[in-house]
């Protein structure tokens, strides 16, 4: 049996895109811009992204990756009508750190979510924009981060960490979804 890759991989086109949030940092050091698709309607996607985030539904990893995992850090796999209340104002816990958290700053359902946060001297957003595609929907994750302190640390840690789990995410969301 072969197995599927799940790619993260923005193109030209969506990383040139102005997304909404891009404002909230307008002159980042760092822009990661990550896609995949899904095999499901935004309509249907978008539930789960609202119920994303630590203490929340979790993040969203694969089976192969979650059985690892103690059962209380493995993510939902259903969607749970008390986290679908998201609104904006709202602060959500981040795994950045004890403290760390997200504010949620934009809600256009099922189009875009973007949070922001403040850690230490950098100032950051983190959009998740929908878009209907033929094979169901395309998502773009876009994170702006300035100023950074290290550039070449977050250009390449930073940048290796961010496309590790959000292809985590990516195929867990697309496991959930049936694909």
């Amino acid at each position: 049996m072969r197995r599927r890759t799940t790619r993260v991989t923005a193109t030209p086109a969506e990383v040139a895109r102005a997304l909404p949030g891009d404002d909230l940092v307008p002159d980042a050091t760092t822009v990661m811009d990550r896609a995949f698709t899904l095999p499901a309607p935004p309509a249907t996607v978008w539930p789960w992204l609202v119920q994303l985030g630590k203490r929340r539904a979790g993040w969203y990893l694969p089976r192969s990756v979650e059985r690892w995992l103690p059962p209380s850090r493995r993510a939902l796999r259903s969607l749970d009508p008390r986290w679908q209340g998201l609104a904006v104002g709202d602060v959500i816990p981040d795994w950045g750190g004890r403290d760390e958290t997200f504010t949620v700053t934009l809600l256009d359902p099922p189009r875009a979510l973007v949070h922001t946060s403040h850690r230490g001297g950098t100032d950051l957003s983190w959009a998740l924009c929908l878009t209907g595609a033929d094979a169901g929907t395309r998502v773009q994750l876009r994170l702006r981060l300035g100023p950074v302190r290290h550039p070449r640390l977050v250009d390449t840690a930073g940048e290796a960490f961010d496309w590790l789990t959000v292809r985590g995410l990516a195929a867990g969301l697309s496991e959930r979804l049936g694909g």
